[in-house]
């Protein structure tokens, strides 16, 4: 008869296989807890992990906002000036009349800079650009016409930089403009004769420049890597007045943002560019 099997039990032995079976236990669970969608059920993960999206959202947002804000300010802005809706009054009454006289003053002798060269153009009683003498013609300038001559513009006109259109004119999407893929740096030049009403950095156009033109016409150019001209200076048809460039905020390469606007009024560029 078969004599029954003993097993002989130490302590030692014993704790140490408990202990070992309750580590890897806990390194299964807490993996389980950690590498699977189950931590999302855990009290107070899920909650930190939402207010970080929210947050993340809510900044988003945020941005949108003042970005969009800024675009309406700027659009507002761009249709007072062509339209002549600058109320001056407000800047003119915050003026203490008593500061003005400078007579002995050391202020008086010191040379102040000119923002730009062509600022006699500009004295006043200053004539708008609609008065001036036009021609029908934009490479005609008669002699006798003198320095406040500015050439029509004659359509169509040459493009404003070199490159293939990535983005169409479409007013239901406040896109008042055509977009040209160009090489960072290419030369951007004026549609024609005019004067830079507008050479500034603006958060979502970056380097902008705008020329008015005869005719109540104004072109501006958006996303500029440098500005060749200041405000108020005078330009002739196809003068560089910038470099194309990726700058502001609402740009996905680099490119020239075109605009063209007729008395107050956005026009499809594509209608009055040669080959667009």
């Amino acid at each position: 008869m078969e004599q029954p099997r003993t097993y002989n039990l130490e302590p030692k032995r014993v704790l140490t296989f408990a202990g070992l079976s309750v580590f890897v236990l806990f390194s299964l669970l807490f993996s389980l807890l950690l590498l699977t969608p189950i931590r999302y059920s855990l009290p107070g993960y899920g909650t930190v992990e939402m207010r970080r999206e929210a947050r993340l959202n809510q900044l988003r947002l945020e941005s949108m906002s003042d970005s969009l804000s800024l675009q309406d300010a700027y659009l507002n802005r761009l249709r007072d000036m062509i339209l002549g809706n600058v109320d001056t009054s407000a800047v003119a009454s915050s003026v203490d009349e008593s500061n003005l006289n400078t007579e002995g003053s050391s202020l008086v002798d010191l040379p102040l800079p000119l923002s730009s060269g062509d600022w006699e153009d500009h004295s006043q009683p200053a004539l708008s650009i609609s008065s001036l003498n036009t021609s029908a013609s934009a490479v005609f300038n008669p002699p006798e016409a003198g320095p406040s001559f500015l050439s029509a513009l004659s359509f169509p006109v040459l493009p404003p930089a070199s490159g293939f259109l990535t983005r169409d004119f479409d007013a239901r999407t406040s896109h008042f403009a055509v977009d040209v893929a160009a090489e960072e740096g290419s030369v951007v030049r004026s549609i024609g004769d005019g004067y830079v009403v507008l050479a500034d950095w603006l958060n979502d156009g970056g380097q902008i420049i705008a020329v008015a033109h005869s005719g109540g016409f104004l072109s501006v150019y958006k996303h500029n890597s440098r500005l060749l001209k200041q405000m108020g200076d005078r330009v002739r048809d196809r003068e560089a007045i910038a470099l194309s460039g990726n700058t502001g905020e609402i740009t996905t390469g680099p490119h020239v943002h075109f605009e063209l606007w007729h008395e107050g009024l956005a026009q499809d560029p594509r209608a009055y560019v040669l080959g667009w």
